[in-house]
């Protein structure tokens, strides 16, 4: 909950205008990709290999047909019109135009972008923006970074571009580019060339505008104009975006050519028009002047600088992207500047809990901003694409083996937050869900249009799917959407703005993939869950999206943990929309049934063979279910088993008395099916907990403190940066399962795995992920909110020390947040021992937020720039610094604990309300 209000913030007001005044604040942003190539959407290959059918190398010449990219870009909301930077040293063989980086087959750990950018800050409407790319004054080492990775086996460390030495003796530039808005279609442009080197270099700017390509296609015969229409002036005319201006400062020379594709350079055909994409890198490169179009107009221009930057010095081209025709476009620049700049520090310093230091603003800022960055314009029109690859199921002659043709309804035509806009430029829904908890905190209307989106017609599949990612849409992933939903209601609900239409369109939707879940993948009936790419799928022994090598059936406990908790969430929602039309209450006991008959079959009462809860071990276990009926617990001691520790929900002491018809129903249940009731949670001594409150748990009291003891054992599951995937434990006893003669192993790996068999980018064993780390927090804050200060635990295990379930909340916290911030010894667990990021000026403050994290030592893994769910690091700093401002007052933290539990957490207060 926000520590005072906002409102009287002007960046707040902007977002209070574009909510409800309309006005277009967001029109313009960071929507576009860092990469187009490589992705299904640009597959038109044989064999689905997207990789491989357009490349880094083509995509300097070949016309994208689904969308764009570029270097620190913007455009706007539906992608028409594009701006970015492009760069040469006057040594590279190519103009830098995009980032580079390896496909999956080239590198040693899958694909890896292999450049240096950062998403320094961005305001929720982009009202200011700022990104730095640093760039090699040598020539960039393209084939060194391919041939290096690719003769490294998995064993062995990705080959990174710092290993290259091409930043040795700071030889590169830091090339920063900052957008502020005048108004919401006025954008003042930036950039700042600052040589970090003691030598001069030269480097040329080439700040792009262009226009996406909609008239190659057959769909659409409207070409675009851009033209020179004074010096340092290029005139954008679309026939729906209007009139734009791009002014140049300094009256550069400006060149134009065509956004169409080289046919000559990428297939031996003759080009339509001399003037093509890669026009620029031809002339500016290899010095053809009848590259680019003399009389000064295309679809695509680029004004064209030389700069010589002396030694540790630094140079500034200003531009400026508007619908106004100006007489002089550069007055008042910088005055304009300064007050963005101070609009966002006013935006965050007011956002920002006071007890946090500075380096802990740092990280919530940058967390953030990063997330504001990583929104994409995404579009795919599945019918059209489908048709294009004769694949539609509705056409009579059908091409089989292509991907998605079972969602060909689907139109995506939006700006979604992506994981990582260059190495997971789509978006995913299971992702997106945690990528709105952290939005929220900056911009409450997108992360809830966000949530929606996937539940409109046009991305959900009519038999109640959500779509999961564009490799495979029809792919599982969890089922975390209504835990999103209903955080996002409770949040909006404190700040004085409950959205009851948000939470019944959410939960209509939900409904449907509820039952798509029963349905699809409870085959049997027995009220356990499987799926395939269920967010853990690198931490087991099979790979659960392929047939078992057994035969028989995986039963997972955590794909059936994630329905318990789904149907608690659901529950609540029900219960909330109960209070305003009472078919609900009927619709609430579905949940509370479904929730009880999934956690029986979890645990049974007595012991038995073939369920998840290992009575012995006191922990859950996935169950391998044989052809010939037998059954039998895989004992990997991993995150699956810690799962069943989510599924907990809090209630208020009234709620039985306020909602009669369902605790009458459920007492009936009760009665008819006492064994299967009396195992549920809260505890062995009662139904009754602090303050009254009413529990929903998997996990009794005795089961929780079992599992409690693997989860705060350091040598298995807590690490000093976290919740580890996979217990320590396995480092020395790894888990065994024979197939014929083949033996399987899963063993404890804190970095990134050394098997391929879950594919080339699923590298997790026993990394921390900050996703599941979150949700963990969630529950323990939830137990807290029931068990009250009495319930303790050790922690670490075996240490004598004894904590709260608050105060294990809030260590776990503290040790996720520890990877980005500064030691003792003033390092960066995030960074390893990467000496540049941890000693050099100009590298130590600048964050990344990797996918995952080294299990030991926090060292950062996977995508660089998964600022999606890793961003999560700012909620948990902006939930504890609020906590421990308020704990400082010394107010009673059960008390703080009740009114941050339910508005937060999960649960509700003591009125049942």
């Amino acid at each position: 909950m926000p520590e005072k209000k906002i409102v009287d913030v002007t960046e707040q007001k902007r977002l209070n205008d574009a909510r409800e005044a309309g006005i277009p604040w967001k029109k313009w942003g960071p929507y576009l990709s860092e990469r187009q190539w490589g992705t299904v959407r640009e597959d038109y290959s044989e064999d689905g290999n997207a990789w491989d059918y357009f490349s880094h190398d083509q995509s300097r010449s070949r016309a994208y047909r689904w969308g764009e990219d570029g270097l620190g870009g913007i455009c706007d909301e539906k992608q028409r019109l594009c701006f970015a930077l492009a760069l040469w040293n006057e040594h590279d063989p190519i103009l830098k135009e995009r980032l580079y980086g390896l496909t999956n087959s080239e590198g040693n750990h899958g694909e890896d972008v292999k450049e240096y950018y950062f998403y320094i800050d961005s305001t929720p409407t982009h009202s200011y923006m700022k990104y730095l790319y640093k760039y090699p004054q040598r020539a960039f080492p393209y084939r060194d970074l391919i041939e290096k990775n690719r003769r490294r086996s998995r064993e062995e460390f990705e080959y990174e571009l710092l290993d290259t030495g091409v930043f040795d003796d700071n030889q590169y530039f830091d090339v920063f580019l900052e957008y502020a808005k005048n108004s919401p279609e006025d954008i003042l442009i930036r950039i700042t060339a600052h040589n970090r080197g003691q030598e001069a270099a030269r480097l040329r700017l080439l700040p792009t505008l262009w226009f996406r390509n909609t008239w190659s296609w057959g769909t659409d015969d409207q070409k675009l104009s851009l033209r020179m229409v004074a010096p340092g002036t290029i005139q954008a005319s679309h026939h729906e975006l209007g009139e734009y201006w791009l002014y140049c400062d300094g009256a550069p020379e400006l060149l134009f050519t065509e956004n169409e594709s080289n046919a000559q350079r990428l297939w031996k055909q003759p080009n339509a028009s001399p003037y093509v994409k890669d026009a620029f890198h031809a002339y500016i490169i290899s010095g053809q002047d009848e590259a680019v179009n003399p009389a000064q107009a295309g679809t695509k221009a680029a004004a064209h600088y030389v700069f010589d930057v002396p030694g540790g010095e630094s140079k500034t081209v200003r531009l400026r992207l508007t619908n106004a025709c100006m007489d002089d476009a550069f007055g008042g620049f910088e005055p304009i500047f300064d007050s963005r700049i101070a609009d966002a520090d006013e935006f965050y310093d007011r956002i920002s809990p006071n007890s946090l230091n500075e380096d802990e603003r740092r990280v919530h800022r940058q967390a953030l901003g990063g997330m504001l960055w990583s929104k994409q314009y995404y579009y795919f029109d599945l019918e059209q694409w489908l048709s294009e690859h004769n694949s539609h199921p509705l056409l009579e002659s059908v091409r089989h083996g292509v991907r998605n043709t079972e969602w060909f309804h689907m139109l995506n035509a939006d700006v979604i937050s992506m994981p990582d806009k260059w190495e997971y430029p789509w978006y995913a829904a299971w992702d997106l869900a945690f990528h709105t908890l952290a939005l929220a905190l900056v911009d409450f209307d997108f992360a809830k249009e966000q949530l929606l989106l996937m539940l409109r017609n046009l991305y959900f599949h009519p038999n109640g799917q959500i779509p999961a990612y564009e490799w495979n849409f029809s792919d599982v992933n969890p089922p975390v959407h209504a835990w999103a939903t209903l955080s996002l209601y409770k949040t909006g609900r404190a700040l004085g703005r409950p959205d009851l239409r948000f939470l019944e369109r959410s939960f209509q939707g939900l409904m449907l993939n509820f039952n798509w879940w029963v349905n699809r993948k409870d085959p049997m009936g027995r009220n356990v869950f499987a799926g395939g790419f269920l967010g853990l799928d690198n931490i087991g022994v099979f790979d659960r999206s392929a047939q078992l090598p057994t035969g028989g059936t995986l039963e997972q406990a955590d794909g059936t943990a994630w329905m318990a908790f789904y149907c608690q969430c659901m529950l609540e929602m029900a219960l909330i929309l109960q209070e305003y039309d009472p078919i609900y209450e009927d619709i609430a006991y579905k949940f509370v049934e479904h929730f009880i008959w999934i956690s029986y079959a979890m645990d049974r009462i007595g012991e038995h063979h073939d369920e998840m809860w290992d009575e012995q071990d006191g922990f859950f276990y996935d169950l391998l279910r044989l052809p010939d009926g037998q059954a039998m617990r895989l004992k990997v001691r991993s995150m699956v088993g810690l799962l069943p520790l989510c599924a907990s929900t809090v209630f208020g002491a009234n709620v039985a008395m306020q909602h009669p018809k369902l605790t009458e129903m459920t007492a009936l249940f009760r009665k008819r099916h006492p064994e299967v009731f009396s195992h549920l949670a809260p505890t062995e001594e009662g139904y009754i907990g602090y303050k009254g409150r009413r529990l929903v748990s998997i996990l009794s009291k005795k089961k929780l403190e079992r599992v409690l003891g693997y989860l705060l054992d350091e040598n298995e599951f807590l690490g000093p940066h976290g919740i580890r995937s996979l217990s320590r434990y396995h480092l020395d006893h790894p888990f065994r399962f024979w197939v014929g003669h083949q033996e399987l192993k899963v063993q404890y790996l804190p970095a990134e795995s050394d098997s391929g068999m879950f594919g080339g980018n699923s590298n997790w064993r026993g990394p921390v992920w900050m996703p599941v780390n979150t949700l963990i927090i969630r529950a323990l804050l939830n137990l807290y909110s029931f068990y009250g200060d009495e319930f303790k635990v050790q922690c670490p295990a075996g240490s004598g020390q004894y904590m709260t379930l608050f105060e294990v909340a809030q260590e776990i916290s503290r040790r996720l947040a520890s990877i980005f911030l500064r030691d003792v010894n003033g390092r960066r667990p995030v960074y390893g021992g990467t000496a540049k990021f941890q000693k050099d000026p100009h590298w130590r403050d600048l964050i990344l937020f990797y996918e995952y994290f080294h299990g030991d030592n926090g060292a950062g893994l996977g995508a660089s720039h998964q600022t999606g769910w890793t961003g999560l690091v700012a909620s948990l700093l902006d939930l504890f610094g609020r906590l421990d401002a308020e704990i400082g007052l010394e107010t009673e933290r059960e008390d703080i604990f009740d009114r941050l539990v339910k508005e937060q957490a999960g649960g509700e207060d003591e009125t049942g309300k």
